[in-house]
């Protein structure tokens, strides 16, 4: 399944109880759907606040499906914050997670008020140097513990990622908007707000770029920048 959800609303991806989550909805959406309970399992985790435009998922059924009704059947059952956008059959030992080879995010700010897109992009002032944010940002590329930039109860113990991309661009015809997309093979608890928080202390000229090599070294977490806020980020593509 190739799945896309607004997550204002959603306390993050996975099930967690008295709470409403993407996973939790998907899988009660299944239950009514399929008259059957189903495990859903995603490519990863998206915190509370975050969106998707490009999240994977996976199932196994023992029973026929007729995927075609199924997909129009989840979709007229799922919060209109919620939409399926594909779902076909694969191969039987396909993974949603460990497959994965590529996760892209995107960050979302502007630096002029608006109004259309408040959900899911920043509004951040004064103007940060964009420039310095790329040079700092060119900095956390290749393979490292960034455990730097990880949340500090998280309980994942490799933190090691390969970084492929990091950059900042202006969005075309979108007057103070500007994106940060950064790509790598995996992205641990909390880490794209980190470093979307880093980078802009860097814009506003409260840390040099070039503090970045030994911010990653120190593997400290308190010695990093604050985390943007989640409803800017966006999980937008995962590669097999």
């Amino acid at each position: 399944m190739d799945i896309e959800y607004d997550g204002t609303e959603w306390h993050g991806w996975q099930i967690q109880p008295d709470l409403p989550t993407v996973q939790g909805a998907l899988e009660e959406a299944f239950k009514v759907a399929m008259r059957r309970s189903t495990s859903i399992m995603g490519s990863g985790r998206t915190d509370a606040g975050v969106h998707a435009s490009g999240q994977v998922a996976h199932f196994k059924d023992d029973g026929p499906l007729d995927t075609v009704r199924l997909f129009g059947s989840l979709n007229g059952i799922l919060p209109k914050t919620i939409a399926v956008r594909a779902l076909e059959e694969t191969h039987p030992s396909f993974h949603a997670r460990f497959d994965a080879k590529i996760r892209q995010y995107r960050y979302r700010v502007s630096t002029l008020p608006i109004a259309l897109d408040a959900h899911h992009r920043w509004f951040i002032r004064p103007f940060p140097d964009f420039n310095e944010m790329n040079r700092a940002a060119s900095m956390l590329l290749g393979s490292h513990n960034y455990s730097a930039f990880c949340r500090v109860l998280s309980e994942t113990e490799n933190r090691v990622c390969e970084i492929a991309l990091a950059q900042w661009s202006p969005v075309p015809a979108r007057d103070g908007s500007f994106d940060f997309v950064i790509r790598g093979d995996r992205f641990l608890h909390g880490m794209v707000r980190s470093i979307v928080g880093t980078l802009l202390e860097i814009g506003h000229g409260k840390r040099a770029a070039d503090s970045i090599p030994d911010l990653i070294a120190s593997q400290d977490r308190t010695k990093a920048g604050f985390a943007a806020p989640a409803h800017g980020l966006t999980l937008e593509q995962v590669i097999y």
